[in-house]
């Protein structure tokens, strides 16, 4: 199954890329993505890969913290926290639409109630960006909060009470017993929702369009085109390259933890 469906087709793309129907071996279709704004779309996708993963780390912190204590209403808080991973991603990307429209938008009416003037969220680059990484965050944020909470259970009652009889205070406790003892759980949601967020599409399709293009969108464009298949799989071969390198480096990472 795997090989049918995921090792051929990859090597049958990364040999694609390097065809030109005229020319066998050639760098040519690579050479055409840069006319194509291939530049663009890697800095926009690293931007809101990183973006992305850093709030989403940031709140699942949070969540899981909430979510490890035992507190009344702790059910309906994990039902709520868990809730938007269940929403449909294009429901998710109308709904984000909705909440910065430029006039009448939830977020603009937000900034009045407070005295602040409207913002068209989608005119420049920065504020396009921010939308796509809140609203993926939005999203995504549920399964790292579940990966950080299954290692925050792991870890003994016994090494907080010893750690606070020596006198070791919140910050202490969090930097030399949770995060050491988080790192593989940390590893996991890394590469899990690192190689998502490379691959992500359907989200900045639907609420900034093609343009200024992610990698896997222009990736889409080329392959929707019968005049450009072999840019198609030079792209979709640049975008496996950039999932590899992050894989690779985070595994690394890890080692050397």
């Amino acid at each position: 199954y795997v090989a049918i469906f995921s090792i051929i087709p990859t090597i049958q793309a990364v040999y694609g890329s390097f065809q030109t129907g005229v020319i066998p071996w050639t760098l040519a279709n690579y050479r055409e993505l840069l006319f194509f704004g291939l530049t663009s779309a890697v800095v926009n996708t690293i931007v809101v890969s990183f973006g992305a993963l850093g709030l989403q780390f940031l709140l699942a912190f949070i969540i899981a913290s909430i979510m490890n204590k035992e507190f009344r209403g702790h059910r309906t808080f994990t039902a709520l926290a868990l809730l938007p991973w269940g929403v449909a991603t294009v429901v998710a990307a109308y709904s984000f639409s909705n909440i910065f429209k430029s006039t009448g938008g939830y977020a603009n009416s937000l900034l009045q109630l407070f005295g602040f003037a409207p913002v068209n969220w989608f005119s420049t680059y920065p504020l396009q960006v921010f939308v796509l990484i809140v609203s993926d965050s939005w999203k995504n944020t549920p399964i790292v909060a579940l990966i950080i909470l299954a290692g925050m259970t792991s870890i003994s009652h016994e090494l907080y009470q010893a750690a606070a009889v020596d006198g070791a205070g919140r910050v202490q406790r969090f930097l030399r017993i949770t995060l050491p003892n988080l790192r593989n759980f940390i590893v996991i949601a890394l590469v899990i929702r690192g190689i998502s967020e490379f691959n992500i599409f359907a989200l900045p399709l639907a609420l900034v369009g093609t343009r200024p293009p992610l990698l896997t969108t222009l990736t889409y464009q080329f392959y929707s085109t019968t005049s450009t298949v072999g840019e198609s799989y030079a792209s979709a071969t640049v975008l496996l390259a950039f999932i590899l390198v992050f894989a690779f480096a985070v595994m690394k990472l890890r080692r050397s933890v």
